[in-house]
């Protein structure tokens, strides 16, 4: 892999992910500790609370006049981002989260491809 373009092989490694719908992984709550099925859902952020600290602090510097006082960020790198599952136990319902490689498509119980086989080219 000498004479490969670094960024060829980075474009290679961020593929679609697609992901099944329900995923048999272990489960660590008290009453599983085992192999379940599991509800596997993508993870968002939620909605940034009103009354944090932060964001109370920020308020209140911004207030008045003098512009903007703290650094925004321009200079943005990434082009992906890291996928975070979110995991439920069908049985005990408990929930967890599961990190997984970065990915610029990510997809949750797409269709299946198949194999070559199977598609008749004319």
């Amino acid at each position: 892999e000498e004479g490969r373009n670094p960024l060829v092989l980075r474009e290679e490694r961020t593929k679609m992910v697609n992901m099944p719908k329900k995923r048999r992984t272990y489960c660590k709550d008290k009453r599983c500790r085992g192999h379940r099925m599991h509800k596997v859902s993508h993870y968002k952020k939620g909605k940034e609370s009103k009354f944090s600290q932060g964001r109370r602090r920020y308020d209140r510097k911004q207030r008045g006049f003098g512009g903007q006082t703290k650094p925004v960020f321009h200079k943005k790198a990434k082009t992906t981002k890291k996928i975070v599952l979110r995991l439920e136990c069908i049985e005990c319902k408990k929930k967890s989260q599961h990190v997984i490689k970065r990915t610029k498509h990510f997809e949750l119980g797409g269709e299946k491809k198949g194999k070559k086989s199977d598609v008749i080219q004319f």
